[in-house]
């Protein structure tokens, strides 16, 4: 008879606090609620491309180490033309080795004006007319370049 009561008790204990009221239930539901938004999010990101991806370039600066290095490896795997300013020369064959042909170095130093402009023949001389039109986001970061149209 009292096992036959505690079951009742227990029984009547469970049935009236439904499963989703209590507060565990519903927290680890919000958490997998927010986990899926989440990866939904994540998955229609990187389903994004932008179109004809391998005629595009890209210019980026201190590729030795560092952000530069960390981003052009990315965008080379990505497909496309990044061209890649490295200071030293040791900086820039450790890049090309790391990469696929689509990467090309330049020696560039920012602080000198005959590098800046050895780098921007070369530039010119990779893109030719496919770069600098507009919506390209041309922008001239160095007050030695002056503001000359893109």
């Amino acid at each position: 008879m009292a096992s036959s009561l505690f079951h009742s008790a227990a029984k009547a204990g469970w049935e009236s606090r439904m499963p989703l009221e209590s507060p565990p239930v519903r927290m680890w539901l919000y958490l997998a609620a927010l986990l899926g938004l989440y990866f939904l999010r994540r998955w229609y990101r990187e389903r994004q491309s932008v179109e004809g991806l391998p005629e595009k370039y890209v210019l980026i600066t201190g590729c030795d180490s560092g952000f530069g290095n960390l981003l052009a490896k990315p965008l080379d795997a990505r497909g496309l033309r990044v061209l890649a300013a490295c200071l030293t020369q040791q900086g820039a064959e450790q890049l090309r080795k790391a990469t696929s042909q689509r990467l090309q170095t330049v020696i560039l130093d920012v602080t000198r004006t005959d590098s800046i402009a050895a780098a921007t023949a070369w530039v010119k001389e990779q893109v030719g007319d496919k770069g600098a039109g507009p919506g390209s986001g041309c922008a001239h970061p160095s007050p030695t370049l002056g503001h000359a149209p893109c």
